[in-house]
């Protein structure tokens, strides 16, 4: 079991500074755009581009980010009111949900749309719209591998305490 969280870590480290990459990047390139509008009046395309591309990015990863650290938006109500064996069956059907989600949605569905789109162009950079859309089945499959490593600890953890005495 630590192999598998020692794979997670690497990833999660990797999946980090690409997000910071993108992010700083963003700001070189939003600053870039800004200057090229504002004080020499020619508006630079290309920059306008890479600032959606690199968001759509950079937000999908973040999301992926987001289900490695389990930090993903869930309604609480009920597992907060369930200790023992009820909350680790119900932490580990909710990983599962997310993994089905992640699998049929972004992975199935988003390597459709990518393998459409291959054909398509981007308007100023002139790369096949597939290339923005294959971030959805990347994250789709990093989402997968955290539920599942998720869904192992849930059955590795105690509940037998709620959350707020503990």
């Amino acid at each position: 079991m630590s192999v598998m969280h020692q794979v997670k870590d690497r990833i999660m480290k990797v999946l980090g500074a690409v997000i910071i990459f993108l992010f700083a990047a963003m700001t070189v390139i939003g600053t870039y755009q800004i200057i090229t509008r504002y004080f020499f009046n020619r508006p630079c395309t290309i920059s306008e581009e890479l600032l959606t591309y690199s968001f759509t990015w950079m937000s999908l990863f973040a999301s992926a980010y987001v289900f490695g650290k389990r930090d993903h938006m869930r309604i609480g109500f009920l597992a907060d009111k369930i200790t023992g064996t009820a909350k680790r069956y119900l932490e580990f059907a909710i990983e599962m949900l997310a993994f089905a989600f992640a699998g049929v949605v972004m992975v199935y569905g988003g390597s459709s749309i990518t393998k459409l789109t291959m054909m398509q162009t981007t308007a100023s950079l002139q790369i096949p719209m597939g290339y923005v859309y294959a971030a959805v089945p990347v994250t789709g499959v990093l989402i997968m591998l955290f539920c599942l490593i998720n869904a192992v600890d849930m059955l590795h953890t105690d509940f037998s305490v709620k959350e707020e005495e503990a």
